[in-house]
């Protein structure tokens, strides 16, 4: 697959190594642009159809980050590139695919085109189609602690879970229980189970996964109409069960 790219960096020397690199290393990488400034970036994204963006965070008259809050819809993938590791939570925040520092590793380089190629393959191959998890459904029941006991829930039951500070929120069909665990319990509770971790506030029953939307991170439509958010470091785990 060919991958539509830019490149966002304010140093010459750095956009000239990187440059080289994908041309020798990365031959599926199309380079249609390069971009020196935040302005520069915003005209380039305008005018082309992209994949896949790598972007410096620190240029001049602002950053990395406030290109992409510029950007709430945008339907590519970033490359964080960086001298400076302190950014790291920053860019996850930011649906980053990965992250890559400077002085650039080819190993690494390599691995972040392979990352993104795949992604975008698989993504092309399900957007707004129907589903079909490759799995069949698992039978089986949960217990719910509750302030007089608990309740015996069977799981194929739940379409999804939402994070709700220490309490996690489980949607059935026609209903909401409000349960005083995290949803990292449940997380590890449902493991053996078809639930998949797609962003740090949601567990979805991959079963109930009727379609998937690119965009920044992504998200999926689930049996009730409910459209979730996918975090980009979760996406290539959920587009796995496809």
């Amino acid at each position: 697959m060919i991958l539509n790219a830019i490149l966002v960096e304010d140093e010459a020397n750095s956009r000239e190594i990187l440059s080289n690199y994908l041309r020798k290393y990365c031959p599926n990488v199309n380079l249609v642009g390069e971009a020196a400034s935040i302005e520069a970036a915003k005209k380039l994204i305008n005018a082309h159809t992209l994949d896949l963006v790598f972007l410096d965070v620190e240029m001049p008259f602002g950053t990395g980050f406030d290109l992409l809050d510029q950007l709430p819809d945008r339907n590519f993938e970033t490359v964080f590139v960086t001298a400076y590791n302190h950014y790291a939570i920053d860019a996850l925040n930011n649906h980053a695919a990965y992250y890559l520092m400077k002085p650039i590793n080819i190993d690494e380089l390599i691995k972040a085109v392979d990352y993104v190629t795949e992604i975008r393959e698989k993504e092309d191959t399900l957007e707004d189609k129907v589903l079909t998890p490759i799995l069949n459904k698992v039978e089986g029941k949960i217990t719910l602690p509750q302030q007089d006991g608990f309740q015996i829930l069977n799981v194929a039951e739940i379409l999804y879970c939402k994070a709700d500070d220490n309490y996690t929120e489980i949607y059935l069909v026609n209903k909401k229980i409000l349960v005083s665990k995290t949803l990292k319990y449940f997380e590890e509770a449902l493991a053996k189970f078809a639930f998949a971790r797609i962003h740090k506030s949601y567990l979805v029953n991959v079963n109930e996964v009727v379609k998937y939307r690119k965009g920044k991170g992504g998200s999926v439509v689930v049996s009730n109409g409910k459209e979730l958010l996918v975090s980009a470091a979760k996406k290539k785990e959920l587009l796995a069960y496809f």
